[in-house]
């Protein structure tokens, strides 16, 4: 007989996370839930380790409440284990485990952790920041012994705890570090309500026949980790890639017929530049995703011309995970399968379960057409930052809460993302949009990625400067990038200043850093 699924616990909240695993072994607890090279997982097996986890930190003193974090990279053990810190009622604290180690000390503390369970390839880290957080009571490592933790099979083979599994005292479901104005980072508040707004859209809004099956390269700390949840719900197969190359990116697509996949545009450009790319079969593909930055419109259609009409965007950010705005593979083709070039800049539809509009600076929401802040309402909002009351407000001036994006809704109800309001440029008087600057750049075939910034100009106020990064092998000079440029977007927007570098500087999750871009440039112009 097929294995059975565990029983619903009476005390577990409809909406946690354990909920969208319990759903997927409810259609087979027997069906593989996780994957990786070296280590497989049935739903089943991941339901008892969820149990096993939620007593160890029952033993351990932890609270439904409290908060858990995991550092890890991709890694079967470590997602398992988020369903398990769920099963407790405790708090997922996902951090990324590319930061640095100061970091993770900052965000360990503002996240008042009390467990923290790691990969062994970050004790070190955690030996060096163990000893400065005194909230910290419980270390567990998932993959053997470390000094000063307990190792996991050790960890979860103690004796039973009554009850362990419990609701969420105050419905949440994770606190994620993001970037802070002051430098430091803030917690967002993540309830079990945003992150089923979140499922539901996703399931909604996306195409999704049969029993999926995900691929999981980019981090699953961040968006691809989310993504997860609708794909347990459905009773999917997701496969873990636990480091980043493409050619085996390619290879898993085809050989264990993935349906869904997401990965950021940079890793994207990768890939479509890869030996193999027009070898691989994709036919199995039904979406995918793209997102956390923007991409570029022709690299966009170089992608549906390659993998066909599978392409989605997901536009959000951590306040509002993913599902602001949603791109249906179906809305960048028309009806004969021709690309829609009017759609590749659009970043989606607002969600159905999300009310989105542009805003002035005096609180005016301005008609289709007028640029202005992106708005947005609804359950998929984050309850606030953690301990930050007044970047909470600042935040949700006038009721809506503020993305910092700037954009204009076009006449099909498609939201269009044309800046981060921190980098429009104001060059001779106008407004410049960075983000323009760099789609039309990087339409030129030598151009890689690039980044567009201001720097000060006495003429100009700010000097609109575009930083390159080329393709091998494809030189360009930057006169021409300007004269290429200027025939696109006319001679305000183009760029008064082209630098070429090998590498642009980027975060953890592949976004390129123009902060460090502005500061290196300003200090080569300086010296």
């Amino acid at each position: 007989m097929p294995p059975a699924a565990r029983p619903l616990s009476s005390s577990a909240s409809a909406t946690a996370l354990t909920a969208y695993l319990d759903k997927g072994a409810s259609l087979g607890a027997g069906a593989v839930c996780l994957s990786g090279p070296d280590r497989a997982m049935t739903y089943g097996e991941v339901q008892d380790h969820t149990y096993a986890v939620s007593e160890a930190l029952a033993r351990s003193g932890i609270a439904p409440g409290e908060s858990v974090g995991i550092l890890s990279g991709n890694d079967v053990t470590a997602f398992a284990t988020v369903f398990g810190i769920a099963r407790r009622g405790a708090v997922w604290c996902p951090i990324n485990p590319r930061n640095s180690a100061e970091e993770t000390r900052q965000l360990l503390d503002l996240f008042d952790c009390r467990c923290l369970l790691f990969h062994s390839a970050y004790a070190p880290l955690v030996a060096e920041i163990a000893p400065s957080l005194p909230k910290l009571t419980t270390l567990v490592c998932l993959d053997g012994p470390a000094a000063g933790a307990a190792d996991l099979t050790e960890w979860l083979a103690g004796r039973r705890v009554p009850d362990a599994a419990q609701s969420s005292p105050r419905g949440w479901a994770a606190l994620v570090g993001t970037g802070g104005t002051t430098g430091l980072p803030r917690a967002v508040v993540l309830t079990e309500r945003n992150l089923e707004a979140m499922t539901a859209l996703t399931l909604m809004g996306y195409p999704h026949q049969g029993r999926p099956a995900y691929l999981a390269l980019a981090p699953l700390t961040h968006a691809a980790g989310v993504l997860c949840f609708p794909i347990m719900a459905l009773g999917g197969r997701i496969v873990v890639m636990p480091q980043p190359d493409v050619g085996e990116f390619l290879r898993l697509i085809e050989s264990e017929r993935i349906t869904h996949t997401f990965l950021p545009p940079t890793m994207i450009y990768r890939l479509l530049d890869h030996e193999q790319a027009h070898a691989t079969d994709f036919s199995s593909l039904q979406c995918f995703w793209f997102g956390a930055a923007p991409m570029s419109p022709a690299r966009l259609a170089q992608a549906v011309a390659l993998m066909g009409p599978v392409m989605g965007q997901l536009y959000g950010q951590s306040e509002a995970p993913m599902m602001i705005a949603m791109l249906h593979p179906g809305d960048l083709v028309d009806d004969e399968g021709k690309v829609l070039e009017r759609r590749l800049t659009a970043a989606g539809r607002p969600g159905p379960l999300v009310t989105v509009a542009v805003m002035d600076g005096e609180g005016q929401l301005l008609p289709d057409g007028e640029r202005g802040e992106v708005v947005v309402r609804g359950s998929l909002v984050m309850l606030g930052y953690y301990k930050d009351p007044g970047a909470t407000a600042e935040v949700s001036r006038f009721g809506w809460h503020h993305t910092g994006d700037i954009g204009f809704l076009d006449d099909e109800g498609f939201l269009h993302i044309v800046d981060r309001a921190k980098d429009m440029i104001i060059s001779g008087g106008f407004n410049v949009y960075s983000a323009e600057v760099e789609q039309a750049l990087m339409e030129h075939p030598a151009v890689a990625d690039c980044a567009v910034i201001g720097l000060p100009d006495d003429t100009w106020g700010e000097r609109v400067t575009a930083v390159l990064e080329l393709r091998p092998g494809m030189p360009l000079d930057p006169a021409e990038a300007i004269a290429f440029a200027k025939q696109r977007i006319g001679s305000v927007k183009a760029p008064k200043q082209v630098e070429i570098w090998p590498d642009l500087p980027r975060s953890k999750v592949g976004k390129i850093l123009k902060g460090e871009v502005r500061k290196k440039a300003a200090s080569q112009r300086a010296g």
